[in-house]
């Protein structure tokens, strides 16, 4: 029904994964301060809004800092007001990586069939090992079981493509959500596929919409290049198993 009246656009091979902020409103910053003021006056709604309106740079950024507070980690998120801005990113990441991300149900997030046709990533550690070969013939093997299957059984065929394979998703959340979702899949014991949505997410919030206050608010995101970020609390693990861990150590690599 949606090719017929839309016209069918198969999808190419993409270069690499991609995030894009497909849609915000320009004064969402301004929609947050009138919503951390609002229960503070007596007034209606659209005059408190006029109030922000008139506020310079500084008093903007002392009323947004007194409301986000000191946040000592990143489970110290500031209140429901940074609901009232709103983003939606068009993804295009390995399928490992959105099925870690469509676990954040307060999102709303849609996405298309999942296909070999948006290529894969070699990671770089498997280039390293020298198992480059087996690793593409497996994606090979994946995209050929798809294709055998895809005719006959459209419906199961995408049980046959790998993980490692691309998908295309969009993910619709306000600045609340997406500062638990940066801030928690940015961190060094994640995945680089999900690290990098995460990453490029909060850069366009900053740098395409502007909204550099609420970005900077999100002050737990890590941009740092990280290798195996993950290893160190492997490591701890494995020393408490047997019987060698005494101190406290980074924890579980990312929890939900």
């Amino acid at each position: 029904m949606v090719e017929a009246v839309l016209g069918e656009a198969p999808p190419a091979v993409q270069p690499g994964p991609s995030v894009r902020l497909t849609e915000f409103d320009p004064a969402g910053e301004d929609k947050v301060l009138t919503a951390i003021a609002y229960p503070n006056l007596g007034i209606g709604e659209a005059e408190v809004a006029a109030r922000v309106a008139r506020l310079g740079e500084e008093e903007r950024a002392r009323l947004l800092s007194a409301y986000v507070g000191e946040r000592r980690n990143r489970r110290h998120r500031p209140g429901r007001a940074f609901e009232r801005a709103v983003y939606t990113f068009d993804v295009v990441a390995d399928y490992g990586a959105f099925r870690d991300l469509q676990r954040h149900r307060m999102c709303t997030i849609v996405w298309q069939p999942l296909t070999p046709a948006l290529g894969y990533d070699l990671p770089g550690d498997v280039a390293e090992a020298g198992l480059a070969g087996p690793f593409q013939a497996a994606m090979a093997a994946s995209a050929g079981l798809y294709a055998a299957l895809a005719s006959r059984f459209p419906a199961q065929a995408p049980y046959a493509v790998a993980l490692a394979h691309r998908v295309r998703f969009a993910m619709t959340m306000n600045a609340r959500e997406l500062m638990h979702l940066a801030e928690l899949r940015s961190t060094p014991q994640g995945h680089p596929a999900y690290r990098l949505v995460a990453q490029q997410m909060h850069r366009l919030v900053a740098d395409q919409a502007g909204h550099r206050a609420i970005a900077e608010a999100m002050r737990f995101v890590v941009h740092d290049e990280v290798g195996l970020g993950r290893l160190a609390a492997e490591q701890h693990l494995e020393a408490r198993r047997a019987g060698r861990g005494a101190g406290p150590g980074p924890g579980p690599a990312v929890p939900d």
